[in-house]
């Protein structure tokens, strides 16, 4: 266990000489940064848009004067635009995840450097868990920042805390840990370039599997429905944000289906489950490769 913090240690310092952390805490400084302000213009504009709403004649007498009825809409729209920008930094954190791991076996074993490493007395393994574990403390930080400064926004500028927000954060984070755990396994055994194709093409299958689904289950379509869940047990990284999307939007866009990032197909706890055995295995996979290829 020792060895594994060790080289975990080792790859949080190699990543910081290759100017990977200060890279990404500039890019995601400033996609908070553009957030924040775009959130900022929009939200006025919800709140204004929903009070002339409650003034018009599309509202009952009754409820024209009801605070309420503006502060739901205002909710509504809070809601959505939260949800793009979690959806956003979970495109960036998988993006990170795949870039950090593609080229971490396959460019140290053709450079030669991996041999300054597996010529002491550590065990291959420990170098396959050494190296996640430090690219898992690098992407909860990268997360923290994206994910928690685009909630930490929302929240200073107008209260809004979504429900199950770390529930949501968290399934965000295990689709992180699992891209970065599949590119360890395909690096283990291709080259950087190569897991890099194969990496983006499969979360490209999920992406377009789960909308696929989503709009199978919105027309009643039950092979496209189907199609969609043959894609999630390929690879499941997209029903973690289709779960996490259900944990965290609004009861009224739940039941009505009125926002885009609307779960209509909600993935049931077990694939929660599905994809942690799926990442462990490729794990497993990472370790066996790494252990039979000649280096």
């Amino acid at each position: 266990m020792k060895n594994i913090w060790i080289l975990a240690r080792m790859t949080l310092r190699e990543a910081a000489r290759r100017r990977i952390v200060l890279t990404g805490l500039l890019l995601g400084l400033c996609f908070v940064v553009v957030y924040s302000v775009g959130y900022h213009y929009v939200d006025e504009q919800f709140r204004t848009t929903a009070t002339r709403f409650r003034n018009s004649d599309a509202v009952p007498p009754g409820l024209r004067d009801q605070q309420g009825v503006s502060n739901v809409l205002v909710r509504e729209g809070e809601n959505s635009l939260l949800l793009a920008g979690l959806y956003a930094a979970t495109f960036l954190s998988i993006a990170m995840a795949a870039l950090l791991a593609a080229d971490t076996l396959a460019g140290e074993i053709t450079s030669g450097t991996v041999q300054t490493i597996v010529t002491k007395p550590i065990r291959r393994s420990d170098v396959i868990f050494g190296k996640w574990l430090g690219f898992a403390v690098l992407l909860a930080l990268y997360l923290l920042l994206i994910a928690g400064g685009v909630a930490l926004s929302v929240l200073i500028q107008s209260g809004y805390v979504a429900d199950n927000l770390w529930i949501g954060l968290g399934l965000i984070y295990l689709e992180a840990l699992l891209i970065m755990t599949i590119a360890m396994a395909c690096s283990s055994a291709f080259s950087g370039l190569a897991t890099g194709g194969i990496v983006f093409g499969l979360y490209g299958l999920a992406f377009i599997g789960g909308w696929i689904e989503q709009f199978g289950s919105m027309l009643q379509n039950p092979t496209a429905v189907k199609v969609g869940i043959i894609t999630s047990l390929i690879i499941p990284s997209e029903t973690l944000w289709r779960r996490a999307a259900f944990e965290m939007q609004s009861p009224i866009a739940g039941a009505l289906g009125v926002s885009p990032f609307s779960a209509i197909s909600v993935p049931s706890p077990l694939m929660i489950g599905y994809t942690a055995i799926y990442l462990l295995v490729a794990l497993w996979i990472a370790v066996r490769n790494f252990q039979e290829r000649d280096i």
